[in-house]
């Protein structure tokens, strides 16, 4: 059955809808007032939850904004029941994040439609999620094993080589194969290293602890990091006289440096990748009350519209036409760790034309010296 939480300071009300529900097969919850329906809402996680607004303790705004900054709460669909009918109420209470507004008196009629069509709804997210995680799964049946297996080769190749005719190599052909063997081990490396990541922030998101302490994280004075991290990356791909960079100070973010480093290191590696030698390359940013906006600006081949919708991992477009390497984990990882930080991941894109990668970092107040 599916659970339903009715959090209503008004006895006689509260009684009532838990027995409509009940009535209709629903397995119905009580609670009297928001604190006591936040508790609730942790403790049984309800496929759905109802909530008056005007409670005492906390009204239904308070208990709609402490769900939503919950993970283990913040995808659960919200109705609010109340007496206010003001538009400016039904508009707060949507840009709170609510999925319904039932106005005081109701019917049945009314509160079952409300209730079935946003399980419905529900549903629909949950099974186009699953079909995404059977897409991911799919494509990393089929890509997987093709990235492992270049650099394994040319290692295999080389290393053999080497072994089979040590004794007539050359110096200079001698470092030549170690070249080839170091470049593959590193991309082998890299690959490994995304594959974990990637598996790591779908650990984060799935558990509520260690959500908290990501989300706990923060670098204070990060820019010297982004410069440094950033200029790393140019010079190994050999794009120091391509790459520009100005950026304002900021005080502290709520990012730690291990994840930071990830992201700059991979949205400067793409915007190198996917540009020309000889054109620009910027990183810029900007400031504002709450956010911290990092921009990486290529003008190489752009991305289509459908490209951006379908950014995922292990999804590389037209892989054929340009034999990119790699797996295509680098901006899917981007994204969700920066959706993970509370932050936002933006592409501005059109083929031909260049590409705009901003990502949106939430600021933070520094730590006091204890």
């Amino acid at each position: 059955m599916k659970r339903i939480l009715v959090v209503e300071d008004a006895t006689s009300l509260r009684k009532d809808i838990i027995e409509m529900l009940d009535f209709e097969g629903f397995e119905a919850f009580g609670a009297a007032n928001g604190q006591e329906g936040v508790e609730k809402a942790l403790a049984l996680k309800p496929e759905l939850i109802i909530c008056d607004i005007m409670m005492p303790i906390m009204d239904g705004f308070d208990v709609l904004a402490a769900l939503r900054s919950e993970p283990a709460t913040a995808t659960i669909p919200f109705i609010f029941l109340t007496a206010r009918a003001d538009r400016l109420d039904i508009r707060q209470g949507m840009s709170h994040g609510a999925d319904d507004y039932l106005t005081k008196p109701f019917t049945v009629h009314d509160l079952l439609n409300s209730v079935n069509a946003r399980l419905e709804k529900n549903q629909q997210f949950k099974q186009a999620a699953d079909q995404r995680l059977d897409s991911l799964r799919g494509n990393i049946i089929l890509a997987l094993p093709h990235e492992l297996r270049t650099p394994l080769n040319v290692i295999l190749g080389f290393s053999e080589l080497m072994v089979a005719d040590a004794s007539i190599l050359d110096t200079e052909r001698t470092q030549e194969m170690a070249r080839h063997i170091n470049a593959a081990a590193h991309r082998l490396y890299h690959l490994t290293e995304n594959y974990l990541t990637y598996a790591q922030t779908e650990l984060i998101a799935s558990d509520a602890k260690l959500m908290e302490r990501y989300r706990r994280g923060f670098l204070v004075f990060p820019v010297s990091a982004v410069r440094h991290y950033a200029h790393e990356r140019v010079r190994a791909l050999g794009r120091e006289n391509d790459f520009s960079i100005d950026l304002i100070e900021v005080e502290c973010i709520g990012l730690a440096e291990e994840y930071l480093k990830k992201l700059v290191i991979e949205l400067t590696d793409n915007a190198c990748k996917f540009s020309a030698e000889g054109t620009p390359v910027t990183l810029s940013s900007q400031l504002d009350d709450n956010l911290y906006t990092l921009t990486w600006h290529d003008h190489g081949r752009g991305m289509t519209p459908e490209q951006i919708a379908n950014v995922g991992a292990y999804n590389q477009f037209e892989r054929r036409l340009y034999e990119d390497q790699g797996s295509g984990l680098g901006l899917i990882i981007c994204s969700r760790l920066i959706e993970l930080a509370g932050g936002k991941l933006t592409i501005d894109s059109a083929q031909g034309a260049g590409t705009k990668v901003a990502i949106q970092i939430p600021r933070r107040h520094c730590p006091q010296e204890s």
